[in-house]
């Protein structure tokens, strides 16, 4: 948008903070290839468009707005003389993109000193060639520290994760070897027992009886349901007293494994009713071996099944086999992200689920939503566990409008007001040194505001603090300036 042109004073440009040490040859020559304009109410430069002026405010009110997903969020208003905007770095040339990174508007007719881009970059290399090598040295350098600290950041929670995985995948494989061995001293016995039910000394209708009662125990087993702990206990004892009835030796260590299979003293009863009294010890000890063979098969069985869904989660978790970009149920991604995490959550953290499954799936970078969730449940359970209390994380989906929020809730002490407005900026860090690198909210925000145009805000009080992402329903166009994260 042009305004109108006005005469350029070079004592009032003088007036400027910026320019206030300048001689009057170069107030001259500021006059001579810049312009002093006057706009009226409404809109100087739009972010994204090339940028071809430099902008000084003479008098009047700018303010300063960024595209955040579909709305233009405001970051400054000022009245101040001698503020400035637009090609910043156009002395950097064409070593970055020239383009305007952010908008401007006037609330009120306002006047700008304007220069030209490449006359900035001219007058900052001729007059102060040191501050410029200064300031792109600090440019590129900054930009080098963040991406290498961003690459630490990513090592650090590759790191933890996989200390997590493997101690969750060492529960259930060390409870399969466990199980395994003992299945293999069970099926020794067993085979113990055929040889001797094979000299014959059972009749060939009492050992169909048995096998007959053998099935129908099998079962029962996988039918069981589980006890109280009370239930259980009660249940043990009266087992115990029926087999010490009964004659049976060690009825103490017995019962216990009845008890998990289901078994009760009615159907010890049925047993005693089909087979003859002086077998009878011979057949509960039979059964046992039976019993204790399909309840080892069962915790097989568990923990495989436990290693295999971590194995999907970690699949799932770092999408290796799936396309970058694609239309995903963040349910899906959440579930992975917590169950990857669940060792760092630990027994003192609950972890609640208010997921709302009637939720369209969205479009989306699964892999990187996938890191946007890990630091904030990693933010969430230090700010849960600084205190040295316990805590509850609560992770919500539902529909505002045409988004999907996700919202991580958490019981930790808050986010004190003063330093709210800071924690999205790179760098910025609450942890003890050595604990956090201050980018785990800035690669958050850039992943969830540039990569997917949507929002990530913050609400906190003592006791509630909320991360909220909300993610556009449908695909916007893609942002093809913005680099990977």
């Amino acid at each position: 948008m042009s305004g109108r042109l006005m005469p350029c004073s070079p004592q009032e440009i003088a007036s400027l903070f910026l320019f206030e040490k300048l001689s009057p040859q170069q107030l001259g020559r500021l006059c001579a290839e810049g312009r002093v304009e006057r706009f009226e109410a409404g809109p100087v430069y739009t972010e994204g468009d090339p940028a071809t002026c430099f902008y000084v405010m003479v008098e009047g009110t700018v303010v300063m707005s960024r595209r955040v997903g579909g709305d233009d969020v405001e970051v400054s208003r000022t009245s101040q003389r001698g503020v400035y905007a637009g090609a910043m770095q156009a002395y950097l040339g064409d070593q970055v993109p020239q383009t305007y990174t952010n908008s401007m508007r006037v609330t009120e007719p306002t006047r700008f000193f304007v220069l030209p881009a490449q006359s900035f970059a001219d007058i900052m290399q001729e007059w102060f060639p040191m501050a410029a090598h200064l300031l792109e040295g600090l440019f590129f350098g900054s930009k080098n520290t963040q991406r290498a600290v961003g690459q630490r950041e990513r090592l650090l929670a590759l790191g933890s994760l996989s200390a997590g995985l493997t101690h969750e995948l060492n529960n259930p494989a060390a409870a399969a070897v466990r199980a395994t061995a003992t299945l293999r001293e069970r099926v020794g016995k067993m085979r113990h027992k055929l040889a001797h039910i094979s000299q014959g000394q059972y009749s060939r209708e009492t050992i169909a009886d048995l096998i007959e009662i053998q099935e129908r125990t099998v079962e029962r087993v996988a039918k069981a349901t589980a006890l109280s702990p009370l239930e259980a206990s009660d249940r043990e004892d009266e087992l115990a007293d029926w087999l010490d009835d009964h004659g049976i030796q060690e009825g103490w260590r017995i019962a216990p494994t009845f008890v998990q299979a289901g078994l009760d003293t009615d159907w010890l009863e049925q047993v005693a009713a089909t087979v003859a009294e002086e077998i009878l010890p011979s057949a509960i000890g039979w059964l046992n071996y039976t019993v204790e063979t399909e309840l080892l098969m069962d915790e097989i069985d568990d923990s495989t099944t436990r290693i295999s869904h971590l194995v999907d989660a970690a699949k799932q978790y770092s999408q290796l086999d799936r396309a970058p970009h694609r239309v995903v149920d963040v349910h899906e991604l959440l579930d992975s992200t917590l169950l990857m995490l669940s060792g760092k959550t630990g027994s003192r953290i609950r972890v609640v689920k208010d997921y709302d499954r009637s939720l369209p799936e969205v479009p989306a970078y699964p892999a990187e939503l996938n890191q946007v969730w890990t630091n904030l449940i990693d933010n969430a359970v230090f700010a849960i566990t600084s205190t040295g209390g316990e805590g509850t994380l609560t992770v919500r989906t539902a529909r505002e409008g045409d988004r999907l929020l996700v919202e991580f809730r958490d019981t930790g002490p808050g986010i004190p007001a003063d330093i709210r407005g800071r924690i999205f900026d790179p760098f910025f860090t609450t942890k003890p040194v050595g604990q956090g690198t201050g980018l785990g909210l800035d690669i958050s925000w850039r992943i969830v505001v540039n990569k997917h145009h949507g929002s990530l805000q913050v609400e906190s009080e003592p006791g509630d603090t909320r991360f909220q992402v909300l993610l556009p329903l449908t695909d916007p166009e893609s942002d093809t300036t913005e680099e990977p994260v």
